[in-house]
């Protein structure tokens, strides 16, 4: 019978947490339930229940321990208990250090008298000025906990975003390296064995046998040189786009790319539009949410077309105006925003938005992979093959000599 790991709050307010034995994740809830627990994690197997690594004790919170600690946080406001109990339920259960001094620090100032946003002003590093808007905008509605659960859409929304980014990049890259590596291996090691055999020939080479030997004569001889210039290059590659004008160049030329850059486009307006959305949902004014969100942007160039944006509102001009007065926008972007701002529900309609564009990022996403795994393993294979019919057509050139 599949296992499953709990943490959850006793009917005397305590912290538990165990496993237990169910056909399934709703009758183990169920069954939870029935012994009159407050469920805050289920996870099939021993997750919840395991001690963090060593690893994960030594760095600071991280966005998976921010969203675990709101999620954890609306369940147990939900179910009844006071935000300064919350938080201790929440203290006793913190597996990492750096967790538990941030819990520490926050139910010392709401202790204090300080309400839950002022506590984690201190902290905006950490949660991001979104965030503490976000939380601030609930305790003037009273509606807290609702709110701190569409935190948690929004952050989990957001890391299943970065998530499939990252993921789809992952296996172009190892099929990169190990391309690189396989040529490498080829014309260092491989191709130098047959180099005895083809001595004393000369000219009487096939011209793509000379060819594929002296590259990897070259190789033989340079090769820590090329590595080094590699290495060096890429050192420079990384403080040149560390600075300002490196990384708005970088970022112009990321946005330029075919079919790469409409597909950052569309993520980074994906990421403006939800958090705009998002706050003017929860009563936060247009000019901050506007401004809060264009610091959830990456990209630097969008960044720039975005920051026209707040000094145009303010001076009474509409927000689909100034994003077409900018002219970086797409027409869907501008209409959709008049819209909204006409129907008097821009809120919504900038989570349209940003759902039509998280769309076509993961449609963008599949169809460039559909496109550039085929082309990586077709050009290791043709450079392979060169190397492979090089050697082929020295050999038979040994043998006619012979005869």
């Amino acid at each position: 019978m599949p296992v499953f790991s709990y943490k959850a709050i006793g009917r005397d307010g305590r912290s538990l947490v165990g496993t237990v034995e169910a056909e399934g994740p709703e009758l183990a809830t169920r069954q939870l339930r029935g012994q009159g627990l407050t469920l805050l994690k289920l996870e099939a197997g021993g997750s919840a229940a395991r001690e963090p690594s060593p690893r994960a004790r030594g760095r600071g919170p991280g966005r998976q321990e921010i969203l675990s600690m709101t999620s954890e946080l609306a369940v147990l406001l939900r179910a009844g208990l006071p935000l300064d109990r919350a938080l201790k339920v929440l203290i006793d259960m913190a597996g990492q250090p750096q967790m538990d001094e941030l819990l520490n620090d926050l139910l010392t100032a709401v202790k204090g008298g300080k309400s839950l946003s002022q506590a984690l002003q201190p902290h905006e590093s950490v949660f991001g000025s979104f965030y503490v808007n976000m939380v601030r905008s609930g305790e003037a509605s009273g509606h807290l906990s609702e709110v701190l659960d569409r935190l948690v859409e929004y952050l989990e929304n957001a890391k299943a975003n970065r998530d499939t980014v990252i993921s789809a990049l992952i296996y172009p890259a190892i099929l990169a390296v190990v391309s690189i590596l396989s040529i490498v291996v080829m014309l260092g090691f491989v191709v130098p064995q047959f180099e005895s055999l083809f001595e004393d020939m000369g000219d009487a080479l096939p011209p793509l046998t000379q060819l594929v030997i002296g590259g990897a004569d070259f190789i033989k001889a340079w090769g820590w040189l090329l590595a080094l210039l590699v290495a060096g290059a890429v050192i420079y590659l990384r403080r040149w786009a560390a600075t300002e004008a490196g990384r708005a160049s970088l970022h112009q030329r990321l946005l330029d790319l075919p079919l790469a850059g409409g597909i950052i486009f569309q993520f980074e307006v994906s990421k403006f539009a939800r958090t705009v959305g998002t706050l003017l949902h929860n009563g936060v004014s247009l000019l901050k949410a506007i401004s809060i969100a264009i610091e959830t942007v990456d990209n630097v160039v969008v960044k720039r077309s975005l920051q026209v944006l707040p000094p145009a509102v303010k001076a009474g001009k509409r927000m689909s105006v100034a994003l077409e007065d900018s002219g970086m926008f797409t027409p869907m972007v501008i209409q959709m925003t008049r819209v909204g701002e006409e129907s008097g529900s821009l809120d919504q309609m900038m989570l349209e938005l940003a759902k039509v564009f998280e769309g076509h990022v993961q449609s963008g996403v599949k169809r460039g992979l559909a496109l550039l795994e085929p082309a990586l393993i077709l050009g290791m294979g043709f450079i392979i093959a060169v190397i492979i019919i090089a050697i082929l057509m020295g050999i038979l050139s040994v043998n006619d000599l012979a005869v």
